[in-house]
């Protein structure tokens, strides 16, 4: 049986650990300065209050889920090794969207389908530092080589280049959303899992 305990993930210079509700107030800094919340960005996590609940769901989530025996989904803290400081946030998160827009499925354009995303966000006092892709690395790893996903998915707004660079160097094949919405939804990165790719990754992003 699968793990549903998501364990500490490290690489080189990271650790990836479950987020705390004494996180608060970084992760909300990280998000306003990283995706922009604070000036008219995505509804979701936007005002103290909202991202308390937030928090407060994503901390129970872990607990919650592995008395279900699902896997560890949510977001986790990004963590400086060398200083201990909370530099990011990433997580494998179920994503709902139109992925029948960009051909992944068989879902007709327009309905709304699940996939498990993987999202990435770094203050920028720590971007074009590498710290995106490695945390992003070691939870694509984690979600193949220990729960068996046969793909992730990553998703961003048309005006974040480095986030569609950090999906490229994941390997990611990108698809360009045909619709101007959702905003979060214009640019969309597929990775199949080696052991259980089509033989044509295109096969299963249909045009």
């Amino acid at each position: 049986m699968t793990n549903t305990e998501m364990p500490l993930l490290e690489t080189e210079r990271l650790r990836i650990r479950p987020l705390r509700r004494k996180d608060l107030a970084a992760v909300s800094h990280i998000l306003d300065e990283a995706l922009g919340f604070t000036d008219g960005g995505d509804q979701e996590l936007r005002g103290l209050r909202e991202r308390r609940r937030w928090l407060e769901w994503t901390v129970r989530g872990y607990h919650e889920l592995g008395q279900l025996f699902q896997p560890p989904y949510n977001d986790r803290a990004v963590v400086l090794k060398s200083s201990e400081e909370l530099i990011g946030v990433c997580g494998l998160v179920p994503s709902l969207g139109p992925f029948g827009q960009i051909g992944l499925g068989e879902a007709a354009p327009g309905a709304m389908t699940p996939e498990v995303g993987l999202f990435y966000a770094v203050h920028p006092r720590w971007q074009r530092q590498g710290y995106a892709l490695e945390a992003a690395q070691a939870l694509v790893h984690y979600a193949f080589a220990e729960l068996h996903l046969a793909r992730v998915v990553a998703t961003t707004r048309d005006d974040n280049p480095a986030s569609r660079a950090v999906m490229r160097r994941l390997g990611m094949t990108l698809r360009r959303n045909p619709l101007p919405e959702p905003a979060w939804f214009q640019w969309v990165g597929v990775l199949h899992n080696p052991r259980y790719a089509p033989a044509n990754p295109q096969e299963a992003l249909r045009d």
